[in-house]
């Protein structure tokens, strides 16, 4: 199994992680695919989507893998009038990660993260290692230290 830069990373800043391998299916690169072929639940999978405020610019965001992002929640969170998710063509520029292997471990500037709270509902959480095909496993308060995000709640709750 080859180590990712997001796991290369983590080992420099000393944070226990698993790095967990999966076949990548080309057709079907979400979270909620991500999440079967683990064997995990897609609430414990979180996708990082990369937006863009019209005040603070860009950022990152991590959900739950069957989740839609709350884009007015966001906006309102991270001190925006107004949060549109950037287009793919853009999302590897920005980032250095590919569509399906975006990570919010190692984004190649440095941009705010967010991650919805409800990951601190678990022992651990996986998120893209920042390759297609690998997933690291992540106690939830190790990946806030790690990118330093802000936890919020974006999900609309019932």
């Amino acid at each position: 199994m080859k180590k990712t830069n997001a796991a290369r990373i983590l080992d420099k800043l000393k944070i226990s992680y698993e790095l967990e391998e999966y076949e990548v299916d080309l057709e079907d690169l979400s979270a909620v695919n991500v999440a079967q072929k683990m064997g995990i639940p897609a609430e414990q999978i979180f996708k990082t989507l990369v937006a863009r405020g019209d005040k603070t610019g860009v950022l990152i965001v991590c959900i739950p893998g069957g989740s839609e992002l709350n884009l007015k929640s966001i906006a309102s969170q991270s001190g925006n009038k107004k949060v549109e998710l950037v287009p793919l063509k853009e999302v590897q520029q920005l980032t250095g990660y590919i569509r399906g292997g975006v990570s919010p471990i190692g984004i190649k500037k440095s941009y705010p993260v967010y991650l919805d709270d409800n990951a601190l509902n678990y022992a651990e959480i996986m998120v893209s290692a920042g390759a297609r095909g690998y997933q690291i496993v992540i106690k939830p308060a190790d990946l806030v230290k790690a990118v330093d995000a802000v936890t919020v709640p974006f999900l609309d709750r019932n």
